[in-house]
């Protein structure tokens, strides 16, 4: 224990690495990072993110070792997330509930916070968001919906009650997808406010429509908070799936870390999953995809369609469009920080759609322009199942091995076809994290393939321009690889 609270964030990922024996080159390739980082993180040049230092804790099974000591040599703005704040600072959320329940065409949902006031101020008001989507990543499609049938208080019956005492509310922004309130503490008989020291649970539930509900259910980390729960539920014969990702300020994005709990309540099947003490500004985006005989051929387009008419379908910009031949614009990272995360949060609601129809044994990317935004951002998911997803802001190659390969490529936005593509086995990629930070990253074989491909897309180049002179790309229906991996000697 001793050695413990002496030893900095570099010299307890240095000790843990020795124990289990692993070389820096192993743990980079556990990480998923370039092994001269892990080398910067040893000799204390980089300290990390906190999602980076918790999968090195768990890579390394330090028991929580690692995590602990990169909390105590943190010194950047973020290194307050997981600690008391300090008196002055607010509101803090001792519990966070959230609960969605679809019935007969409606989702229902209720919310429930502690609230603690760790400020020198009384509190007097709550802000509610609520945000529709029925077609995440096609924007244009989402305006026209909400345009036409915009959503609606009536509609909403938004009730909100502290303890027993009901709540009224007073809106900020009244939209048409989305809505945001003040829930006050205080309705026409009394006043109770949430004085500094006092804790107060408040509760709030509403009604959407599924006709303007997307298949998904967020929930973003505002307010310092130390437990967060989700729980969806379903009925049982739509044959429920769900799933979730995790993005944060520091531009890591993977899968959540433990699965969503399924369990059988009746006629539903309930899917629960909880995380403490979450990052601030992180955001916990759960997806489901649910089994009904109306939208089984929409689910299922791949049966009656070519195989760009379902890519189409899934919201994939196919050739031909403009915006898949030019360079895509770059972020202003940290100031655009918040839309390029929610660019990589449309790129993942894109792959979850785009999985249903294809099975990619060699794994899979996809960049902005594919999905109609201009902006310099990919993701790039490797084949080895579990492995978490490369995220690519502002990427460039900047260096590429003379030694090259030549392998069979698809592409989302003309899939219909392959091509034999000559591509470097190994490549170093510039990339930005959201905080402005730049990273190299060394990717080599069938990962070098692939971040290659999407890094092409955000300069607006199409695997055919790569292509040797005379070559053409063959129907799909002759292609004998699918669902197979790249092979390399």
């Amino acid at each position: 224990m001793e050695r413990e609270e002496r030893a900095t964030f570099a010299a307890e990922l240095t000790h843990w690495r020795s124990v289990r024996g692993l070389s820096k080159a192993a743990l980079a390739q556990r990480l998923n990072i370039d092994p001269s980082y892990v080398s910067h993180l040893e000799a204390g040049r980089e300290h990390g993110s906190s999602q980076l230092a918790r999968r090195a804790d768990t890579e390394l099974d330090a028991g929580g070792a690692l995590w602990r000591a990169w909390q105590r040599t943190d010194v950047s703005p973020q290194a307050a997330e997981h600690s008391d704040p300090p008196s002055g600072t607010g509101l803090l959320v001792l519990e966070d509930e959230a609960a969605l329940r679809y019935d007969d065409g409606r989702f229902h949902l209720s919310m429930r916070r502690l609230l603690h006031n760790n400020g020198t101020e009384p509190v007097t008001r709550y802000l509610v968001r609520i945000a529709v989507d029925r077609y995440p990543s096609e924007p244009e499609r989402s305006n026209a919906l909400y345009r036409r049938n915009p959503l609606t208080w009536e509609e909403l019956q938004l009730t909100a009650h502290c303890a027993d005492e009901p709540m009224g509310w007073t809106v900020k922004h009244d939209r048409d997808a989305f809505k945001e309130v003040w829930l006050q503490f205080q309705n026409p008989t009394s006043r109770f406010p949430l004085y500094p020291g006092q804790e107060a649970e408040i509760s709030y539930s509403y009604c959407v429509g599924a006709e303007k509900w997307g298949p998904w259910f967020q929930r973003a980390v505002r307010l310092p908070t130390r437990r967060l729960t989700v729980e969806l539920s379903f009925p049982r014969d739509s044959e429920p799936s769900v799933w979730g990702t995790e993005t944060s300020m520091s531009a890591d994005f993977a899968p959540l870390r433990t699965p969503p709990q399924r369990t059988e309540r009746g006629k539903h099947s309930v899917f629960s999953w909880a995380t403490l003490d979450p990052p601030l500004h992180a955001r916990f985006r759960l997806e489901w995809r649910l089994k009904n005989a109306a939208d089984e051929k929409e689910n299922n387009p791949v049966s009656t369609l070519s195989a760009s008419q379902a890519m189409t379908n899934a919201g994939i910009v196919q050739d031909g469009d403009p915006v898949l031949t030019r360079a895509a614009r770059p972020f202003d990272l940290p100031t655009e920080a918040e839309e390029a995360q929610e660019v990589i949060t449309s790129l993942m609601d894109a792959v979850g759609r785009v999985r249903q129809l294809h099975t990619f044994g060699k794994g899979m990317g996809i960049a902005a322009p594919q999905i109609g935004i201009d902006r310099s951002a990919a993701v790039v998911f490797p084949p080895d199942a579990g492995t978490e997803p490369i995220v690519l802001l502002n990427a460039h190659v900047a260096e590429a091995s003379e030694e090259e390969d030549e392998q069979y490529e698809g592409c989302l936005s003309f899939f219909d076809v392959r091509g034999l593509v000559p591509r470097p086995l190994s490549i170093v990629v510039a990339h930005s994290s959201l905080d402005g930070s730049t990273h190299l990253s060394r990717f080599t074989h069938g990962l070098s393939r692939l971040v290659h491909h999407e890094v092409d897309h955000l300069g607006g180049v199409l695997y055919r321009e790569r292509m040797r002179p005379g070559m053409q790309p063959i129907p799909v229906e002759e292609y004998r690889g699918t669902g197979q991996n790249w092979t390399y000697q």
